[in-house]
């Protein structure tokens, strides 16, 4: 079943509680989020975006996962 803007936020927001956090796209299926959090200051981009990975509790994984792609873009706050 795919995802809902709505649902992605909140498993980002349950490891990311101070984030910033937008999640387009209506096909719950090809999402895109963008996360700015303070933790990531230090980390370079692959570690960000693998921090946010994790927080979706695998449901990007293959072909059983309820979501196929999101487009992430994460950074520090300036």
């Amino acid at each position: 079943m795919p995802m809902q803007a709505h649902e992605i936020e909140e498993l980002i927001r349950a490891s990311f509680p101070d984030a910033e956090i937008t999640v387009q796209g209506d096909d719950g299926v090809h999402m895109a989020a963008m996360v700015v959090d303070a933790s990531f200051k230090g980390m370079n981009r692959v570690q960000q975006q693998r921090a946010v990975y994790a927080a979706l509790k695998g449901r990007m994984d293959g072909a059983n996962g309820a979501l196929h792609a999101l487009a992430l873009t994460t950074r520090a706050p300036d």
